[in-house]
């Protein structure tokens, strides 16, 4: 009962009615006759993350996907999470199969394959963690958390043997982006961030609009971002990355975007990944010799 009280505040009541009764939502997410061009349906994304004082973020991520078609089916019959065991750590919690006959099929979490990852042109020991759900039935719906910590974007690597390792490179800061788009429709995704009380999170949504509510704990932040009835982005020839158009959510702790920017170019400067070679300076001039302008010599690249 206590746990279902905590649940009654703004920004939890969804989450815990999903969490409680997954067969009910599984039976009113709809179906073909709702989306007749899907393969599944993502009945809800739900990430929560929590904010350490040095940066490093825990995040447990609790996902509810329901087979809509054989084709689904087919595609859900395993799953893969991509890491960097350099500065990042995945455990899979929990897997169950709802089927649609009613009953319910838990995994064996000891089951977890782990693995280099496939590699086509950067080599830097990438793995991904894979469960084998097996043969599903349209109607179906897989159900897993996920518990993760450390940082993917900074790409840079610190050797120790602890949680330190984890903390992102920008010491005391926590940045994320986030993508609210998806292959197939989504009803509702949630991105919760907990942030201690001595920090401001700066954020911003591009290409569309986001429901946002705070909420202030006894020593951090909530900021809740909330988007509904996701549909799939249809692509088309010469398109741009999604990345350039779809919905996500750029979030940070440090004092502006520039100085982001700013720390990043330093830290390359300071390895010297900006300085050259007689080599490299005699190709250049290669390159380039002739060109009138700026753009002239780009274009010869």
């Amino acid at each position: 009962m206590k746990k279902r009280i905590l649940c009654l505040g703004f920004v939890f009541i969804s989450f815990c009615v999903l969490a409680n009764d997954p067969i009910k939502l599984i039976k009113n997410a709809g179906g073909l006759k709702e989306y007749p061009n899907a393969n599944y349906l993502v009945v809800f994304d739900s990430t929560v993350v929590n904010v350490r004082e040095s940066g490093l973020s825990y995040n447990n991520v609790h996902k509810l996907i329901k087979v809509l078609n054989s084709n689904g089916a087919k595609m859900l019959n395993h799953l893969k999470f991509d890491y960097d065991p350099l500065s990042a750590y995945v455990e899979v919690k929990e897997v169950i199969i709802y089927r649609k006959d009613g009953s319910t099929e838990p995994l064996n979490m000891e089951e977890v394959y782990d693995y280099p990852a496939p590699a086509r042109g950067i080599y830097w020991g990438a793995r991904q963690k894979m469960v084998n759900i097996g043969r599903l039935e349209p109607g179906d719906a897989i159900e897993f958390k996920m518990f993760k910590k450390g940082f993917t974007y900074a790409l840079l690597y610190q050797d120790e043997e602890d949680d330190s390792r984890y903390i992102p490179p920008m010491k005391g800061h926590f940045y994320d982006i986030i993508e609210f788009w998806y292959p197939e429709p989504v009803l509702e995704k949630v991105y919760k961030v907990k942030i201690p009380g001595s920090k401001k999170l700066r954020y911003k949504f591009f290409h569309g609009e986001v429901d946002m509510r705070t909420k202030d704990l006894s020593d951090k932040k909530l900021y809740v971002f909330t988007k509904k009835n996701m549909m799939p982005i249809e692509r088309e020839p010469g398109m741009v990355a999604y990345s350039d158009i779809a919905p996500k959510l750029l979030v940070t702790t440090s004092q502006d975007w520039e100085s982001k920017s700013l720390w990043f170019y330093g830290v390359n400067e300071d390895y010297g990944s900006f300085e050259t070679t007689p080599e490299i300076d005699e190709k250049v001039s290669d390159i380039v010799k002739g060109a009138k302008s700026e753009m002239d010599s780009i274009s010869r690249l």
